[in-house]
């Protein structure tokens, strides 16, 4: 049983590893993979496919300042992700982000759609985790009233603390989450940023 824990274990951290790196690659299948979790619509002005083109190296890379963009032109497409450096002092959530931006020629200018999206693994343990809270908050409910407990005053307060329990855990998980999607966010707008000026000519700070 104990070898049995440990290989489902180890086998569970291989998916979660392997969904993470393959979400993090810039390949044309891996690009598309991920949750989408929000979109932003943009506009690149004075800006055509050829000369999008153009701003990136042979293989369709752009390396930026705080990231990386890879185009696929025969999509119309570009993924952007922010750079990971090994060793980093930067602190990193359990959320990490990436920009699928969908290109549209409008004349001499482009239409942009970037959605936002993150790692199928996380959103699943996210879910289980709001899951585990709630079913075991209702679970040590049932338990109560099914053995009698809440006749007495004294069951009416265990009841209480549970319930708090379960409300302060479905909190802390809510604002933790809310917290690295504003901090993955904010990175990946960065790396946004410093591609917009890039395609549309402007100077990045050095």
């Amino acid at each position: 049983m104990i070898f049995a824990g440990f290989f489902a274990g180890a086998l569970c951290l291989g998916l979660i590893l392997g969904d993470w790196f393959y979400f993090m690659r810039l390949t044309p299948d891996a690009s598309r993979y991920g949750c989408s979790i929000a979109r932003t619509h943009d506009r690149f002005t004075h800006t055509t496919m050829t000369q999008l083109a153009h701003r990136f190296d042979a293989a369709g890379i752009l390396l930026l300042p705080h990231g990386t963009a890879r185009l696929h032109q025969d999509v119309n497409q570009i993924v952007i992700r922010q750079r990971y450096r090994l060793f980093a002092l930067s602190f990193r959530t359990l959320w990490p982000l990436k920009g699928l931006i969908a290109l549209s020629p409008e004349g001499d200018a482009l239409s942009v759609l970037c959605r936002k999206l993150t790692p199928w693994s996380s959103v699943l343990l996210t879910g289980l985790w709001f899951v585990v809270v709630v079913v075991g908050t209702a679970g040590a409910l049932i338990s109560l009233f099914l053995e009698g407990q809440l006749a007495a005053s004294s069951g009416i307060v265990l009841a209480l603390g549970i319930v708090a329990l379960g409300i302060i855990f479905l909190l802390s998980g809510a604002i933790t989450v809310v917290f690295a999607y504003r901090l993955e966010n904010s990175r990946l707008m960065i790396v946004y940023q410093e591609l917009r000026e890039v395609l549309e000519g402007a100077r990045l700070p050095s």
